[in-house]
């Protein structure tokens, strides 16, 4: 669908009347972008010499990352797959895959501000608001879902799970930004 597509095909079409993509599908690809950041950060500081010591945490940080961005930009396309499929669980599975991988995501982000190239630090607390962006996007696309899929029992667990890891989001991008704001002013 967009994958293979231009950046302005999509946006085209984002814009248009038309019904999908919608949220979930910008959603997923805002996320993307935040996680390339994070994978751009970790290039620039792999392999130089005052990082030496994080060069493990490096590696696994940036196959994490790379694992997460390719799963954003498949999720790009399989939203609005799931939204023109008129099913309604298959329609939140997809916010709520976008709202967990989000949250996984935005756990790189702290340790990236002590053990990242301080050259690209605000990347990283651009990567961290993207993120923060994503999950809240993709969360509201879960709570319409649950209210057509009319399941209490499901909205309650995914309610209270959302909710606990939507805090911890937000306090990972508080603290992600207080930090870089710090090293920036000195």
């Amino acid at each position: 669908m967009y994958i293979k597509k231009s950046l302005k095909k999509y946006s085209n079409d984002l814009a248009a009347k038309l019904p999908a993509p919608g949220g979930g599908s910008a959603a997923a690809l805002n996320a993307c972008l935040g996680v390339s950041l994070i994978s751009m950060v970790v290039n620039f500081t792999i392999g130089k010499p005052r990082y030496c010591r994080y060069q493990k945490y490096l590696k696994t940080s940036l196959r994490r990352s790379e694992r997460l961005r390719k799963r954003f930009l498949d999720l790009v396309d399989l939203d609005v797959a799931a939204y023109q499929s008129r099913n309604i669980k298959r329609a939140l599975g997809v916010p709520l895959e976008i709202a967990r991988l989000c949250f996984e995501a935005i756990g790189l982000c702290p340790d990236l501000v002590k053990k990242g190239n301080k050259n690209l630090i605000s990347d990283v607390a651009v990567a961290a608001a993207f993120l923060e962006s994503s999950f809240a996007a993709a969360r509201v696309n879960v709570d319409i879902n649950l209210k057509y899929l009319a399941d209490k029992k499901l909205s309650k667990t995914l309610g209270r799970e959302l909710a606990a890891k939507g805090r911890l989001v937000q306090k990972i991008r508080v603290t992600t930004e207080e930090r870089v704001n710090e090293i920036i002013r000195g």
